[in-house]
């Protein structure tokens, strides 16, 4: 295994000891577990009504520190949920499973939301004082109960409610109408990526003339899954005048660290749009004022440091940047991004279809320890020294294993 440098000003990390152990079965050399020929089972992730129950029984045992409110419903009308723990100024907004095959960042939402909501130590203590943290655990309901990408959502569904839409020379880019993608078939119950359907006006308003669009153009928030988030954050900047730090916490394909053979457990990105104080985000300078990439660098290497601290021998340390140089404007890192948050994304390796549950409590592990390492740093303020310039240092993703 390729050796990685601990990057400084680490903050004390806190991992719950409910952890499950983690599995390390593999059927190849180097742990590969693709197969794409068989379907893999997910019951051992948390599901929509175990989600639920399992929120209101953290509320109900927290003794009022941890509150929960619906804030939204799917298209389907499953309630989407806000758990909200902590009175500090810094604020921190956490969503999980935007697409609904990802499914780790859930499981480490929950631990995390109890921890935060029974323990009397000083670290719990610490976060509690310095921190508002606010999470959307299972954000897009409808995708995460069909274990796909997308949501449930047709075109027609959407004209309905926004009919100026109607004149749009087709449906949106991001809409999948048929056929199979991740091994989901749409056809017959298509569904959008709501991960593209934002806009870092928050007041935006669909216009025909914005439809279908791109990857590289804002999204509409024509989905009631994206308006519930933009709601929330909406609130919280009101109330507090600010959303200090946004984290989003997703899945990629199985990949690997940069000139070794090593499969990645996790890479982290805070560059989703090109930054407007430079030339190439010129089409963003509206924003530029708010944009602060140097402090999204700092969040991914408090992440990034915690899982270094490990240990060299550790799966956990498996850790890349994820690409750079994006134009993704329709995400939501992208567009909070753009309205001033510090952004960190988490890239867990392997979606349900190709992993299963296999391996789920390394890499929910691996989530909980990032998200405690930015979580401590910006509750003790040791975020803010850590070097911007080393996030460059972290390893690179490889598609290809090479010695």
């Amino acid at each position: 295994m390729k050796g990685k440098k601990l990057l400084t000003g680490l903050s004390v990390i806190a991992l719950c000891a409910s952890l499950a152990s983690p599995t390390f079965a593999t059927n190849s050399s180097n742990g590969n577990l693709t197969n794409p020929n068989q379907e893999l089972p997910v019951v051992g992730f948390t599901d929509y009504a175990e989600m639920v129950k399992r929120l209101q029984q953290i509320e109900q045992n927290s003794q009022g520190l941890v509150s929960l409110e619906v804030v939204g419903q799917s298209n389907r009308g499953r309630d989407i949920y806000k758990a909200r723990v902590g009175t500090g100024k810094k604020v921190v907004l956490i969503e999980s499973e935007i697409h609904g095959n990802e499914k780790t960042g859930t499981e480490a939402l929950l631990s995390i939301l109890q921890h935060l909501g029974s323990s009397n130590s000083p670290q719990a203590k610490k976060i509690r004082e310095e921190i508002t943290l606010v999470v959307l655990p299972k954000m897009n309901p409808d995708a995460s109960e069909l274990d796909r990408r997308g949501n449930d959502l047709s075109w027609a569904e959407v004209v309905e409610r926004f009919p100026q839409l109607a004149e749009a020379s087709r449906p949106a880019w991001n809409y999948y109408a048929s056929g199979v993608r991740q091994a989901r078939d749409y056809t017959g119950k298509p569904g959008f990526d709501v991960n593209r359907d934002f806009n870092p006006d928050l007041n935006y308003v669909p216009k025909a003339s914005d439809v279908p669009g791109a990857s590289n153009r804002p999204g509409w928030y024509i989905t009631p899954e994206a308006q519930t988030v933009r709601d929330v954050y909406k609130s919280l900047k009101a109330e507090f005048g600010k959303v200090d730090v946004f984290i989003d916490l997703h899945h990629q394909g199985q990949y690997y660290v940069e000139g070794t053979d090593d499969l990645v457990t996790m890479s982290l990105s805070a560059d989703f749009v090109p930054d407007p104080n430079t030339p190439a985000g010129a089409k963003y300078a509206q924003y530029k004022d708010n944009y602060n990439f140097e402090y999204s660098k700092q969040l991914n290497l408090a992440a990034y440091n915690a899982l270094q601290s490990l240990g060299n021998n550790s799966p956990f340390n498996n850790i890349t940047l994820y690409d750079q140089n994006l134009d993704l404007p329709g995400t939501a890192l992208g567009s909070f991004a753009l309205n001033g948050s510090g952004t960190v994304l988490f890239e867990v390796r392997g979606q349900s279809h190709t992993l299963g549950q296999k391996k789920k409590g390394q890499l929910v592990k691996a989530v909980e320890t990032g998200l405690y390492g930015i979580i401590n740093g910006v509750a003790d303020g040791s975020v803010e020294q850590l070097d911007a310039s080393k996030y460059n240092q972290i390893p690179r993703t490889s598609y290809s294993p090479g010695f």
